[in-house]
């Protein structure tokens, strides 16, 4: 398993893996449908990130680092294929953010969640964020707002 920087054939990996995580539990919104149709124009050419968890050559996760005006990023459209879950890819693809934020000099790294995603909110509060109150948010389904001071 290797975490890799985002290239333009990892698109469609990047789009189907969050589909089937927002699907599965969610409505995709117009805001995902924006940046999964177009991440290399939404996020990197924002001046954000994206990594991407490959093993034997396939995408089986990702997370993405959106650029904030504050200098900071949004952890943002995080998964990783349903059979790997449990097996420390999650805590990998987190790493790899915290690394790349805190490498850019990015005072914070901030998310948006829901409190039904008990599991993820376990991994992020495991690598050091902490309870925020709530905000204005383009996600109807977000309930839970954190943040990592770095």
């Amino acid at each position: 398993m290797e975490i890799v920087e985002f290239r333009p054939d990892h698109a469609a990996a990047f789009k189907a893996l969050n589909e089937a995580w927002i699907g599965k539990y969610f409505a995709i919104e117009a805001k995902d449908r924006e940046v999964l149709d177009d991440p290399q124009g939404k996020i990197i050419a924002q001046g954000g990130k994206i990594f991407m968890a490959v093993q034997a050559g396939e995408a089986v996760g990702c997370a993405a680092l959106i650029a904030m005006a504050d200098g900071g990023y949004e952890v943002a459209k995080m998964t990783v294929s349903e059979d790997l879950r449990g097996a420390g890819l999650g805590k990998q693809l987190m790493q790899a953010c915290i690394d790349a934020a805190q490498a850019l000099g990015a005072p914070r790294l901030y998310l948006e969640t829901n409190a039904s995603l008990a599991p993820a909110i376990g991994l992020y509060r495991a690598m050091g964020f902490r309870d925020l109150a709530p905000v204005a948010t383009d996600y109807a389904r977000a309930d839970v707002f954190m943040e990592l001071r770095l």
